[in-house]
């Protein structure tokens, strides 16, 4: 299929396209080991040794990868002693938590520090307009390219690496995604030429740096890909009866946090670089400032897409 641009995605599944970062050093050798670039990526690695004409033919799946036995497993081994490590960019995850026979969706997302609201605001030069958004969530990701044996473009694929759930979460799913928390991880984890595979492996750990509300299981197809997939919903009398003591400290939670849920009053963030009304900082100005920041202010340095 050919390659989605960034554009809206609220519920984005296995084999659909995604922005991924990685240094941009894997596509000109002679670039700055701190220079990246967004390159867009199907979910879902092929790796460069497989030997059919068509990647549908895989008998395996390859959109998650253990972090505790990826050294072991030749598809995730291979790229990883490469160096193709890549960052998942996203808004948030959605995961399913097992609750009396039915599944009840979640959306697992950064929440902003009051610091970095407060850097954002000063940036912006106006003190009345502050950003609730979503911090981007970055994920640890694994990248391979597939030549096909009969010729034609390489294809570009990633898995997301995956560790046991921290504390927070756990009550939802036994496992999530590796995420990496702060620039200076993200460095490491990109920085293939200086960073041995070794030491970047040390990064991938669970994080409690995170926060969640459930969400509708309109989510559960993903043929529904429109904003309320991300609104939140309050759980039901019914199941709150039953709660454990998290869950009831979560509908505590959502009680005091949730936005109320008047259609005007719908959280105005965005999955994946979408374009949104107000604010006016959405996960892709964010980006862009971030990647500009990382290469410098030099217009000549910064990779074209």
């Amino acid at each position: 299929g050919t390659p989605q641009r960034h554009g809206p995605a609220y519920n984005r599944g296995p084999q659909a396209y995604g922005p991924v970062l990685l240094a941009r050093r894997h596509l000109h050798q002679d670039a700055d080991p701190s220079e990246r670039v967004l390159v867009p990526m199907r979910w879902g690695l092929v790796p460069a040794w497989f030997k059919e004409d068509n990647p549908s033919k895989m008998q395996y799946s390859t959109f998650n990868c253990r972090s505790d036995t990826m050294m072991e497993k030749l598809s995730y081994r291979g790229p990883l002693v490469k160096g193709r490590r890549c960052v998942v960019l996203a808004d948030g995850f959605y995961e399913w938590q097992q609750r009396n026979g039915e599944k009840q969706p979640y959306f697992i997302y950064f929440p902003q520090t009051k610091q970095e609201m407060s850097d954002m605001k000063e940036e912006e030069g106006n003190e009345e307009e502050e950003w609730k958004g979503k911090k981007l969530l970055t994920m640890a990701g694994i990248f391979d390219c597939w030549q096909p044996p009969s010729g034609g473009d390489p294809l570009y694929t990633y898995t997301i690496i995956t560790v046991n759930a921290s504390k927070a979460i756990s009550f939802i799913h036994n496992r999530m995604p590796a995420i990496l928390d702060g620039d200076e991880a993200i460095r490491k984890w990109l920085d293939f030429a200086e960073v041995p595979t070794q030491e970047a492996v040390k990064l991938i750990q669970p994080t409690e740096h995170i926060t969640f509300y459930p969400v509708s299981t309109l989510v559960s197809n993903s043929r529904n890909d429109t904003p309320e997939c991300l609104a939140p919903i309050e759980l039901g009398l019914k199941q709150e009866t039953k709660a454990s003591a998290s869950s009831k400290m979560m509908l505590d939670w959502l009680k005091n946090k949730s936005p109320k849920k008047q259609e005007d009053d719908l959280p105005r963030w965005s999955s994946q670089f979408i374009q949104a009304a107000t604010p006016k900082r959405t996960s892709a100005n964010v980006m862009h400032q971030w990647l500009k920041k990382e290469e410098g202010e030099s217009p000549a340095k910064r990779p074209k897409i």
